[in-house]
């Protein structure tokens, strides 16, 4: 898996919306990238109802929240709407950003993995949160350093 001080690895990917997202175009904020596994199962919906309910915070702290699994766009659109998610879910169709990022798998190897990454204004990742059973402290430990990085 990437390392804390490496450059965060640029790519491109649309966005629930249609928009192209791309990482570079990010610089002058922080990025929370979260791969999660699938939309709508409950793990992956506490995850992304927290981040949703905490949104403000991370914004407050200059920093965007985008979540990425290998789910279409048009799954993401119904999670968007259902959940009223405010940030960007990116559609890794195949896995291609996955594997950038070198996300393991969890579960014997079956499920997609969930993994957090905090990312500076910079583009370096400053912190990585790897676990499947703690879904919503990637949240928690997210703010946290967002926190620390603003105090340093």
């Amino acid at each position: 898996m990437l390392n804390v001080g490496q450059p965060a690895p640029d790519f491109t990917l649309k966005t629930t919306a249609g928009v192209t997202f791309r990482l570079q175009e990010q610089r002058g904020r922080a990025v929370v990238l979260y791969f999660y596994p699938k939309d709508d199962t409950p793990g992956c919906t506490a995850q992304a109802c927290s981040f949703r309910d905490q949104y403000q915070d991370f914004q407050d702290l200059g920093a965007e929240v985008v979540g990425i699994s290998s789910d279409s766009e048009a799954s993401h659109q119904k999670f968007t709407e259902k959940h009223r998610l405010p940030f960007p879910l990116l559609a890794d169709e195949g896995g291609r950003v996955r594997k950038l990022y070198e996300v393991p798998r969890a579960l014997l190897g079956i499920l997609p993995g969930r993994v957090t990454f905090v990312i500076d204004k910079e583009g370096v990742v400053q912190y990585i949160f790897n676990s499947m059973n703690r879904a919503t402290d990637h949240v928690s430990e997210a703010k946290r350093v967002l926190q620390e990085l603003q105090g340093a």
